[in-house]
């Protein structure tokens, strides 16, 4: 309080060397008591990037009384750690219209796009509307701006909101207020473009099928390459000959060329063919 009341051209000197000891908050407080808060804006701006809420509310107190709206801009932006929706409905009764489009942009920021999109409108600053419907990803809120602009007769804001709005339209809904409104001519580039769109997606869709019936067709044309692992033994034996089993034994060369050789066994060579046994007279 004696450096306010003595040198109070010196007080940012002072919190400035003792800018690492003092409790910012605190001396906000202080400030406001003494009614001389706009005299430490330079120290608040140093002090701002630790994004304390009592100071970033300070400072953009401090832009608003002085009607700085670029620097209260920047300074929302760049620093988001306060009431931001306590500053916008004070800013919305603001008499500046910035003060009130930076109301527009906290609302909106805030998803409040309905409140954000009234405002807009009432300020006849139909841009921002816009972008506070698309940001909105809400189709009912986009269709009624657009049916706002179609019972204003505003044909160019008509035509930029399919524009901004483009993806959260639907087309029948453009065509019908259109036409019934004499706006066909406006609603053309955005009715083109959809066209566009479809006949894309319907191209694409076509290819993938062709793709996938060749794919289909190739797989069911392609030959059997099974091939298996083994070999089936041929009967190479002459029909008739019966069942041929030879048992081959020690050879003896001193048998003749008729007597088959020891341990060979012949079986049938012929159906109901047996060797005649030789039988044994009585009595020996």
């Amino acid at each position: 309080n004696n450096c306010i009341q003595e040198q109070p051209m010196q007080i940012n000197s002072l919190l400035n060397a003792i800018v690492a000891k003092v409790d910012h908050a605190r001396v906000v407080q202080q400030m406001q008591k003494t009614g001389h808060l706009a005299l430490i804006l330079p120290y608040l701006k140093q002090v701002q990037h630790l994004n304390i809420s009592i100071v970033n509310e300070a400072i953009n107190g401090l832009y608003i009384e002085a009607h700085d709206f670029e620097a209260l801009r920047e300074s929302i932006e760049g620093f988001d750690n306060f009431d931001q929706i306590g500053m916008a409905q004070v800013l919305e009764k603001h008499q500046i219209l910035e003060g009130r489009r930076i109301a527009t942009m906290l609302y909106r920021r805030n998803k409040r796009y309905k409140q954000a999109m009234d405002l807009a409108k009432q300020d006849k600053m139909y841009q921002d509307a816009m972008v506070a419907a698309r940001d909105s990803g809400n189709v009912e809120l986009c269709e009624s701006l657009l049916s706002f602009f179609v019972d204003l007769g505003d044909k160019e804001s008509f035509a930029a909101c399919l524009y901004v709005c483009y993806d959260l339209l639907r087309p029948d809904v453009v065509l019908e207020l259109a036409w019934r409104n004499k706006m066909t001519d406006f609603s053309m580039p955005y009715m083109i473009q959809v066209m566009r769109e479809m006949t894309s997606r319907l191209d694409a869709l076509d290819r993938k099928e062709v793709k996938r019936q060749e794919q289909a067709t190739k797989q069911e044309s392609s030959p059997n390459d099974f091939q298996p692992d083994y070999h089936p033994v041929m009967n190479t034996m002459l029909p008739g000959m019966g069942n041929l089993a030879i048992g081959m034994g020690p050879t003896n060369p001193q048998m003749g060329m008729g007597m088959p050789p020891t341990g060979m066994a012949v079986l049938g060579m012929g159906a109901g063919m047996q060797q005649p046994q030789q039988q044994m007279p009585f009595g020996r």
